[in-house]
């Protein structure tokens, strides 16, 4: 299996490649070069199989026994989901009036991203440990990315990792999950801006090809395939739990609503839907809509500023993860997708073409919603089944309310519930609702904390630079220590 630049200027790599890259040279995102077709009865084999064995089978796919062989790709998977509290891992809550709810949540950092982060380090020591090799991660997060990544490496010898977090754009939970962590290898930064403004200084870094190369320089955020990969099995698990029945002549249709915000779970959903799983996806966004804009008239332009929301680590204005559904959409033409990307990032606003928005339009469904339904339907959740949904959990359920409502009649529907309730109490006290906070949550706010502040007026880019710069030569002086 080899992965290709979303723009086409970069040589193409296989999967270690793709894992040890953030962007690709060419400032494009790796995707495989082919995707393989599923037939019906692999559909069939896979559909009695739990979530840890689905991300196996994908993996397997993607990944190639030459470079994992299948037992320990097998044993990786299995020590990746080894914390999550839940035995099944992934279960799915069915409610009233169809309301099925797939809770992505129960790993350690109680969000989505512990499933696809547990993973990806699993698969990152394992090469390193191979080649004897450190890299630098570098993550910006808008909430969850960060704790999540931070958990899947801390106290791994040969991986430092440097998080941006968005000082006052993300919950107190969210914020205490990074900056409470003190060990060695783990550095956090607060930065006074939102999570777009912090991603320009990772994104100038990455540019720097002989920087990155110099310092084995990597991303955790959802540009790394990796991610994308283990976040297809959501949409494969989701429609086996919920689908009517697979023994028909036609496999019946599932309908996947996903709450997005840079578009990593909406790209793997249209992955799922190339190889053949037939669903139907809706994704759906809070007030920050360039996606759902995008879906609806073609127009993928940025919003004058990113509006503050309930469903905080969804307030993104660049959702990098359309490049990659604009690539799949354009049957893999990486000219057009270059032509398309350069222009955004020069102009910052783009049409898309009849064609490619009609190709989209079909393949994805969409709806924005406001804070204030975003509380609405918190309260009617708790109401109708004393179930508690995290503000962007609600994002998702309000399209499923909207619909009932309307008494549209429609496939078997389930909604993604990236994060616990947990994790945003303002939210839910919003709601007019009561938080439960487990007690590994409560003892954050009397723990030590750790963090250096990226203030306004002072170069980030060098200050990442410094940093990155100051762990490879500790890394070096370690290495010539170890020798002598």
């Amino acid at each position: 299996m080899w992965y290709v630049s979303t723009r086409g200027m970069a040589p193409r790599v296989n999967f270690e490649g793709a894992l040890f890259s953030g962007y690709a040279p060419d400032g494009g995102l790796y995707m495989p070069e082919e995707l393989p077709l599923l037939d019906r009865e692999t559909l069939h084999r896979w559909s009695t199989l739990s979530y840890p064995g689905l991300v196996k089978e994908l993996c397997a796919l993607f990944i190639g026994s030459e470079l994992i062989p299948r037992d320990d790709l097998d044993g990786l998977i299995d020590r990746a989901f080894s914390r999550f509290r839940h035995r099944e891992v992934v279960p799915l809550s069915r409610l009233k009036n169809g309301l099925n709810v797939l809770e992505l949540w129960h790993g350690v950092t109680y969000a989505f991203k512990d499933l696809s982060l547990s993973c990806t380090a699993q698969f990152l020591q394992y090469f390193l440990h191979r080649r004897e090799k450190h890299v630098t991660i570098v993550v910006g997060t808008s909430g969850d990315t960060g704790s999540a990544a931070i958990q899947s490496v801390q106290g791994a010898k040969n991986m430092d990792i440097i998080v941006l977090l968005p000082k006052g754009h993300c919950s107190k939970i969210q914020e205490l999950q990074m900056t409470t962590v003190l060990t060695d290898n783990v550095h956090v930064f607060g930065v006074e801006g939102n999570s777009d403004e912090l991603d320009e200084p990772i994104k100038a870094v990455f540019a720097d090809v002989p920087f990155v190369r110099k310092h084995n320089l990597m991303s955790l955020n959802s540009i790394n395939w990796c991610r994308v990969l283990v976040q297809m099995a959501h949409h494969f698990f989701a429609y086996f739990r919920c689908a009517a029945s697979l023994d028909s002549h036609v496999l019946p249709p599932v309908e996947v609503v996903v709450p997005t915000g840079a578009g990593g779970n909406l790209a793997a959903g249209c992955i799922a839907q190339k190889m053949g799983l037939p669903i139907h996806l809706v994704v759906v966004v809070n007030c920050n809509d360039i996606i759902h804009r995008t879906v609806q008239q073609g127009d993928f332009s940025l919003s004058e500023a990113v509006k503050p929301t309930l469903a905080s680590a969804m307030d993104i204005q660049v959702p990098y993860n359309m490049e990659r559904i604009f690539w799949l959409l354009s049957d893999s033409n990486s000219q057009v997708t270059r032509t398309l990307m350069e222009q955004f990032e020069r102009t910052q606003r783009l049409h898309l073409s009849k064609e490619l928005h009609g190709k989209l339009s079909e393949a994805v469904t969409s709806e924005s919603v406001s804070d204030k339904t975003i509380t609405q339907t918190m309260g009617r959740c708790w109401a109708e089944n004393r179930y508690l949904l995290c503000p962007h959990s609600a994002v998702a359920v309000s399209y499923h309310y909207q619909q009932t409502d309307r008494q549209r009649p429609s496939a078997p529907r389930c909604c993604l519930a990236p994060a616990s309730a947990a994790k945003f109490p303002e939210a839910v006290l919003a709601a007019g609702l009561t938080p439960e906070t487990p007690a590994e949550i409560l003892a954050l706010q009397h723990m030590e904390t750790r963090c250096t502040p990226m203030r306004r007026g002072e170069d980030w880019t060098l200050m990442l630079r410094d940093t990155i710069e100051g762990l490879s030569q500790r890394w070096r002086d370690l290495a010539t220590h170890a020798v002598a």
